[in-house]
């Protein structure tokens, strides 16, 4: 067991195997007759993995983080640095990009209505606007300032230090935005449209 629970790999494996055997059980017979809806299922339950994947690592850098490195000795800063932070940025960005993807997928029909706050599409209109932001600061914003910042591209200590601090900015920006985004997420299809 400690082999099997031991490797990220292994476990995410099972995972997705109960998942897929969830499916089939509940969800089977739906996949020859209505296959559309069989599709939104499935890009809903990625959408909301992959969200829960980053909006998860982007409370994991803002609530422990960017408050804890300043306390962390200078000898083992590089643990994070090198190691952790870079990791961690991966599944982050592309976490959003799974999240956008699979979020626009869902949209289906409605996507121009969304995006143009169409009666009965504000709310969702909104969380995806927000989505769409929070992800381009992602990918054109933290990613390249944190690539500076840690040390993956060569850069002068004052750049280092600039390009962290514009990396928190918007680290923090797209940390405010998550809140009334995951309120438009919710709100959409339990609350009902706006």
């Amino acid at each position: 067991m400690a082999k099997i629970f031991g490797s990220l790999s292994q476990s995410l494996s099972i995972g997705i195997v109960l998942m897929v055997a969830l499916i089939f059980a509940f969800h089977g017979s739906l996949i020859g007759s209505d296959t559309a809806l069989w599709t939104m299922g499935f890009l809903r339950a990625a959408h909301v993995w992959a969200g829960i994947l980053w909006i998860g690592l982007l409370y994991y850098f803002n609530f422990v983080q960017i408050p804890t490195m300043p306390q962390v000795p200078a000898e083992l800063k590089p643990g994070v640095t090198k190691f952790i932070a870079p990791r961690a940025l991966l599944f982050f960005r592309h976490g959003s990009l799974l999240t956008l993807i699979t979020g626009l997928g869902l949209s289906g029909g409605y996507l121009v209505q969304a995006l143009t706050f169409s009666e009965g599409f504000r709310v969702i209109g909104l969380g995806m606007w927000l989505g769409i932001i929070m992800a381009f600061n992602v990918w054109f914003l933290i990613w390249p300032n944190q690539k500076i910042a840690l040390g993956i591209v060569d850069a002068d200590a004052d750049a280092k230090a600039k390009a962290a601090k514009t990396a928190m900015i918007f680290s923090r920006t797209n940390f405010i935005l998550s809140f009334p985004m995951l309120y438009t997420m919710v709100a959409h299809g339990h609350i009902g449209a706006q």
